[in-house]
């Protein structure tokens, strides 16, 4: 299945709070389910400037320390993009705006995160997705 790495808390956000565009300074022509893979890579200052867009959101993240990193943490469907002309408060200026729908959790499946859209094998994803 389809992937893409996002730093946290990013990722939290997308799957627990609703965060609705994914920024990328790229387009994506596909449209269906994708796995939000929650990046190993997080410094603290990144956290701090997240926290406070998160809280300007009204949107009150978890501590760095407890979020999931180096794993795949749900699932989201990429319905379009758009370059900066979406109205949802998470989009960025001079970004493509991937809008997003329908976050779901899944059990967490440990994986190495890749740049770009990647694949993680379908038997992994099956047993991370079963009810």
């Amino acid at each position: 299945m389809k992937a893409i790495s996002v730093r946290q808390p990013w990722a939290w956000a997308i799957i627990y709070a609703l965060k609705d565009i994914e920024n990328r300074g790229w387009p994506i022509n596909y449209r269906g389910d994708i796995l939000i893979h929650a990046a190993k890579t997080c410094t603290k200052r990144e956290y701090l400037l997240a926290r406070e867009f998160c809280q300007s959101m009204g949107v009150i993240i978890p501590e760095l320390i407890s979020l999931r990193r180096g794993q795949v943490i749900g699932i989201v469907t990429i319905v379009d993009c758009k370059f900066s002309q979406v109205a949802s408060g998470w989009g960025m200026a001079e970004q493509y705006h991937w809008e997003l729908a329908n976050p779901r959790e899944v059990t967490p499946i440990p994986y190495i995160g890749q740049l770009g859209i990647f694949e993680v094998p379908d038997e992994l994803v099956r047993s991370a997705i079963a009810p």
